[in-house]
């Protein structure tokens, strides 16, 4: 299985910054000891990549490092060019990520999700929207009539993902997430599934199966996008829901055996994390991406 990679396009960020950017070397440390996982640099999106989902202009904001402070406020990073590369780089890892699970399965991009940022604004850590961008980059430059579900499972509504493909009916958006947390202005996905605080596992996957269910009631995929944030769990400090860490597996469990079941390729990105502890949010991630490889070898 292959893994894309980004962590060595490291964003500079001020001293007791709040997101987690060590995790993602820490992951790779982990994924590393897999034998039969192939880690491999993330490509950067193009433009024109990028254009897909993104407005023009600020795609050019962007570049030239011409966001307002607000936009940086409202994206959470100061802009640096390295913020910008680490972007396309993260975006170019789903792209690479959707492009190999077509042949291979599943594949995964070791970081990625961000599924905040809209077509022309970044929000919540999020620049450019990898999910959006690669499934658009799928139909113009693999496959024009290929429909794709992106199956977001982050604890945060992929509000922007939501926005930038609402009247797509080539692409369907699921977000399972909780109900009081960030974005407190949730979009309209394809299906929503807002949870209350302190929801715990057996709620959990009642409502996932549900929802799975539904997809496959009102969509047919030739492939998926999973958001697989580890956020959901209970030691999370801005996830507010109680799912173990067990629960988290069958989770991924559930998602990859419903992809299996119907033969479609699964490109797999982390999304969400923020540990109490970074390392129970790494151990989350990396148990994803074992039972990711579990079910590949069944393709």
């Amino acid at each position: 299985m292959k893994a894309f990679y980004t962590d060595h396009f490291v964003l500079p960020l001020p001293a007791g910054h709040r997101f987690p950017m060590e995790k993602y070397s820490r992951l790779r440390d982990l994924v590393a000891t897999l034998e039969k996982v192939g880690l491999v640099e993330a490509p950067a999106a193009t433009d024109t990549q990028i254009l897909y989902a993104h407005d023009p202009s600020y795609l050019i904001r962007v570049i030239e490092g011409k966001l307002s402070p607000q936009e940086q406020r409202e994206i959470g990073f100061p802009w640096s060019e390295q913020m910008v590369e680490r972007s396309r780089r993260s975006a170019g890892a789903t792209v690479a990520a959707a492009k190999t699970a077509l042949q291979e399965g599943i594949s995964a991009n070791l970081a990625g999700g961000t599924h905040h940022a809209y077509r022309d604004a970044g929000s919540g850590f999020c620049v450019f929207n990898d999910s959006a961008i690669a499934a658009r980059t799928l139909q113009k430059e693999v496959n024009p009539s290929l429909k794709i579900a992106i199956i977001d499972l982050d604890v945060h509504q992929g509000n922007g993902t939501a926005s930038i493909l609402q009247n797509d009916d080539s692409i369907f958006t699921l977000s399972i997430h909780g109900e009081n947390n960030f974005p407190f202005k949730k979009e309209e996905s394809d299906l929503d599934l807002g949870l209350a605080d302190g929801c715990n596992d057996e709620t959990y996957l009642h409502s996932l199966e549900k929802c799975l269910d539904q997809l496959d009631a009102r969509f047919k995929p030739d492939c998926l996008i999973f958001l697989a944030g580890a956020d959901p769990h209970e030691g999370d400090r801005l996830g507010r829901l109680k799912i173990s860490q067990e629960g988290m597996r069958l989770r991924d469990e559930m998602v990859f055996q419903y992809a299996l079941d119907r033969q479609l390729p699964v490109a797999l990105s982390m999304a969400g994390g923020y540990g109490k502890e970074i390392g129970s949010t790494v151990e989350i991630h990396f148990q994803t991406i074992k039972t990711a490889l579990q079910f590949q070898q069944q393709y």
